[in-house]
């Protein structure tokens, strides 16, 4: 079973969505209301929404959940049956409080069985898997804000625990299956680096959400590594097939992948350090993109790993870089360019990103809030005392006025 869960700041739209009030819904009659928490019966999406508002915090105020177990295990599933799955997912998302291995707590319980909600089963999906959605007021009805941190990992979590108590799954079946899902994300990794440098791979690893904790000997010669996400922990030497991840291989393995001598590489495992290497970003391959002469915010800066950044690989003329952009920035871009309701999300997303870094300049589309061009806005992206938030809502702007928005339902705006 899969949980998915993350905070969002467009409730509405989700609250339609789920609910299948969403124009965009093609198959409405396929979705089915299983239940709400502390709501009058019959609202429709506004009216949970307003619900919601009144308790809410101003930014991120809900949290967007779903859930799809295996279709071999739903079967027969009644209404209550789906209830009940809702329920016990509650339970343990609930229960999940983040320690470090000092046994520290830095990130505590949520209290979502005391918070509004509103739960659907959608049967509408081209897979075929029915799976549950959920929109949830991150406040609870004590007025306590429901922790948001790692809120996939707990998704994560939560529902590995339901599997395995229903026999879904056994705790080996999954441990192996995210040890595959492991390896496969470091071996992706290696493939984007350009030259080989352990801190590169370290804030790599790390930007993909996962902790790394080294085994160093008394010389402080890496000699192991273990990954982790959530409550799992991996050995580098289970992930993967043969001993390709582990400290004394991983250098050989990059070299294989890219086919390259050992004298090109940047840092061996355990040898002294040198700088981290540098993602390369390529020139923007549209025509009426150009490289920015003078940006605010230089590329570099969004080259390498820094906290509360997130990895988005940045796709243009058949090659990927990674830059890492902050997570504030990129929940504007989601927001904007929702998936479910804009086809073109991937384009806009990858114009606004590269904008944003300052990778290309479209000096001839306006971001501001009118059509064509326009002078007040030339040096819009100049503003070097505009925080990041309001940065990224212009880039937004200036993708959709140069690409257009394109919908779901077909329409163009």
């Amino acid at each position: 079973m899969i949980g998915k869960a993350k905070s969002i700041n467009h409730g509405i739209n989700d609250i339609r969505y789920i609910s299948g009030e969403s124009r965009n819904k093609k198959h409405p009659e396929l979705i089915y209301h299983v239940k709400d928490n502390l709501l009058p019966c019959g609202l429709d999406a506004q009216g949970v929404w307003d619900m919601m508002k009144a308790h809410a915090p101003m930014d991120k105020n809900v949290i967007r959940i779903e859930i799809s177990p295996a279709k071999e295990h739903t079967e027969n599933f009644t209404m209550q049956d789906w209830q009940q799955l809702w329920d016990d997912f509650v339970r343990e998302f609930d229960k999940i409080e983040m320690a470090d291995d000092d046994g520290k707590v830095y990130s505590h319980k949520t209290n979502l069985a005391d918070s509004i909600y509103t739960v659907w089963l959608h049967l509408e999906s081209d897979s075929g898997i029915p799976h549950l959605h959920a929109a949830v007021c991150r406040k609870d009805r004590n007025g306590r804000t429901n922790n948001d941190h790692n809120i996939h990992i707990r998704a994560h979590d939560a529902a590995q625990a339901v599997a395995i108590k229903r026999g879904w799954m056994t705790a080996m079946e999954i441990h192996r299956a995210n040890a595959d899902k492991v390896a496969e994300d470091l071996m992706d990794i290696l493939r984007a680096m350009p030259s080989w440098s352990w801190n590169d791979y370290v804030a790599r690893v790390q930007a993909k959400g996962y902790t790394l904790k080294e085994r160093k000997d008394d010389k402080g010669v890496i000699k192991g590594y273990t990954v982790g996400k959530g409550k799992a922990r991996f050995k580098a030497s289970e992930l993967g097939k043969g001993r390709k991840l582990m400290a004394s291989e991983i250098e050989q393995t990059w070299q294989k992948l890219h086919n390259q001598s050992e004298s090109k590489s940047v840092q061996s495992v355990g040898k002294s350090e040198s700088k981290p290497a540098t993602p390369v970003v390529p020139v923007a391959t549209k025509p009426i993109a150009k490289p920015m002469q003078h940006p605010s915010e230089p590329v570099a800066y969004y080259s390498s790993w820094r906290e509360n950044t997130s990895q988005y690989e940045l796709t243009q003329d058949g090659k990927t870089s990674l830059l890492y952009i902050p997570d504030d920035v990129m929940q504007v871009f989601n927001d904007e360019f929702d998936y479910r309701e804009t086809a073109n999300w991937k384009e806009l997303t990858d114009m606004a990103v590269a904008l944003f870094v300052g990778l290309v300049a479209l000096d001839t589309v306006s971001a501001g809030g009118g059509g064509g061009g326009s002078n007040n806005d030339d040096n819009w992206r100049d503003k070097k005392d505009e925080d990041e938030i309001e940065r990224a809502r212009r880039c937004a702007r200036a993708a959709v006025a140069h690409i257009g928005r394109k919908t779901k339902s077909g329409r163009g705006r």
